[in-house]
């Protein structure tokens, strides 16, 4: 079942969108909503084309082929329009350095003539109360994330696009920006695309998610239908005695998913029926005189589902 804000109006319309670069196809005809106050998560490794779909959505690239409709408009002719319900941080923003952080929000709020008091009301979303006064040169990578955000938040936008806003982050700068994003998503005013190769960071801020792989969509939906897949319901990650031989005989069509890793001495079974299974899989064990040092059955993943659906990591780099 979807999402109940999948009901509401939509705000963003992608219909078959294509962009190339040279040789390169980022994007092949992508096609994808994101309705009122629904949180999505574009969710891919690095050069799967995130970027660029986002970029093309938010009027800095046109694409080849396809339609963006936002709002219900297109961005020719109604720029102006558009650009005042839509809220931008990439993945990265450059500030004057010897700005402070009152002085860098006030000069972003002169754009769009807003009030001082706004100023005060990001500096408090973003907590960055404590270093108001302080010259953005000397703020850590984690505080200046929180000053771009805010910077993207200024206008209360309807519409709010994030290209791997916490990417390099340590995991407490991290919990930082889901925080923020967190009392939007309670607010449900704001709807979000959110680009990110980290998996919690999808499941824990995203209504629904979209995988994306080589400028394609493999597949979209809540968490739940994600991983609900009846063939794709068990993990179990094992080790072995590191001297021990790789599991080259193992009996791959059995298994949903089989992978290892020799250097460690670990592997991966997605199962299909855990308990019809895993007893062959004891049986073979024995039968080849592997012994087993550890064993772990855990729930599905999206890394998981990824690694079905392609043979790779979220966090591994796409060829360009």
């Amino acid at each position: 079942m979807d999402t109940p804000l999948r009901k509401n109006e939509v705000a963003i319309e992608v219909n078959g969108v294509s962009k190339s670069f040279k040789t390169v196809q980022a994007v092949k005809e992508v096609s994808l909503t994101i309705h009122r106050g629904e949180f999505v998560g574009l969710l891919g490794p690095n050069g799967a084309g995130k970027t660029t779909l986002v970029e093309m959505i938010e009027g800095i690239q046109e694409p080849d082929a396809g339609r963006i409709l936002i709002n219900g408009k297109h961005w020719q002719g109604h720029q102006q329009e558009i650009h005042k319900v839509i809220g931008i941080s990439l993945q990265e923003t450059r500030f004057i350095d010897k700005l402070t952080v009152q002085e860098t929000l006030r000069l972003f709020a002169s754009f769009y003539c807003l009030p001082l008091r706004r100023i005060d009301e990001i500096i408090e979303l973003s907590g960055l109360e404590e270093k108001r006064e302080a010259y953005v040169v000397n703020l850590s990578g984690g505080q200046r994330q929180r000053l771009a955000l805010g910077i993207a938040l200024l206008n209360q936008p309807q519409i709010l696009l994030l290209d791997e806003p916490t990417t390099g982050l340590d995991p407490t700068a991290r919990r930082d920006i889901w925080n923020i994003l967190m009392k939007l998503r309670e607010e449900r005013k704001t709807s979000l695309i959110l680009t990110t190769h980290y998996m919690e960071e999808a499941e824990f801020l995203c209504d629904y998610i979209i995988l994306i792989h080589k400028g394609q969509i493999l597949q979209e939906g809540t968490l739940q239908q994600l991983l609900s897949k009846k063939d794709q319901d068990k993990t179990i990650e094992f080790t072995l005695r590191s001297e021990q031989a790789p599991l080259t005989l193992l009996p791959a069509d059995q298994y949903l998913q089989f992978q290892w890793d020799q250097q460690q001495a670990k592997g991966t079974l997605l199962l299909k029926n855990i308990e019809q299974e895993l007893p062959l899989f004891f049986s073979y064990l024995q039968q080849n005189n592997l012994r087993l040092l550890n064993l772990e059955c855990r729930r599905q993943t999206l890394n998981d589902l990824f690694i079905a659906l392609t043979g790779r990591k979220l966090e591994d780099a796409d060829e360009k």
